[in-house]
């Protein structure tokens, strides 16, 4: 995927930033497709313009950037949506992520870490500012240290193979598609079809579920010894 062919919007209520990175991305080579100022705006123009990802503040009037990310990723699933936010605050961080939201990047970031995150976020690469990554991780593991207990009558989980549960355990130490590709020595295509052949197995909707449902299992602990 080149940048040329990745379609962005900007979501941010102060004018002057909104262009700021609008005029930055566009220079680097993304298609801004549409840009917006209040929740209700970003919801409707998401739909219409159906962009690829999303870079968008959570403090918004109308409606959160959390309550958007929710309506735009619910109405569209492929829809990544980077958060770039002033807030670094943890509750911030993990609400935004369980709203569907693939990575999240503070204001502090320079040009060049946001247009790479921009170009991550588009192949579905969680990306974070350094430290917020190990805090969603940390999070999932908390939830996750109590397995809910399994129904009556509940079936068994859907057989993954070899590969799928390789790649799953890599995504679940927070490794790119990029690494895991390099690691295991296949192309980063094959990583995506991985991971979309075991989301379909599993019945989850993104990485972020793919990630807690590892460390239900404690996959997340098994490659500790030769990271």
């Amino acid at each position: 995927m080149t940048d040329e062919s990745v379609t962005v919007m900007v979501v941010d209520d102060h004018p002057m930033w909104r262009d700021a990175v609008a005029r930055d991305l566009a220079e680097s080579g993304f298609q801004v497709v549409a840009t917006a100022g209040d929740g209700p705006e970003a919801i409707r123009r998401a739909r219409a313009a159906r962009p690829r990802v999303i870079v968008l503040d959570l403090n918004l009037p109308g409606a959160s950037g959390v309550q958007v990310c929710k309506e735009v990723v619910a109405h569209d699933p492929s829809v990544r949506v980077l958060v770039l936010s002033a807030s670094g605050e943890h509750e911030d961080v993990l609400e935004a992520v369980v709203s569907g939201a693939t990575g999240y990047l503070l204001k502090s970031a320079g040009r060049d870490e946001l247009v790479d995150a921009v170009r991550r976020t588009a192949v579905g690469d969680p990306v974070f500012t350094p430290g917020l990554a190990g805090l969603v991780l940390g999070e999932y593991r908390r939830l996750a240290t109590v397995p809910p207990p399994a129904a009556a009558g509940e079936p068994a989980a859907p057989r993954l193979t070899e590969r799928e549960t390789e790649v799953l355990r890599l995504v679940a130490k927070g490794l790119s598609y990029k690494q895991i590709a390099q690691r295991l020595v296949i192309s980063h295509r094959t990583v995506q079809n991985h991971v979309q052949n075991t989301l379909g197995k599993l019945q989850l909707h993104n990485r972020v579920e793919l990630v807690r449902y590892a460390i239900e299992r404690g996959l997340d602990g098994d490659l500790d010894g030769d990271m």
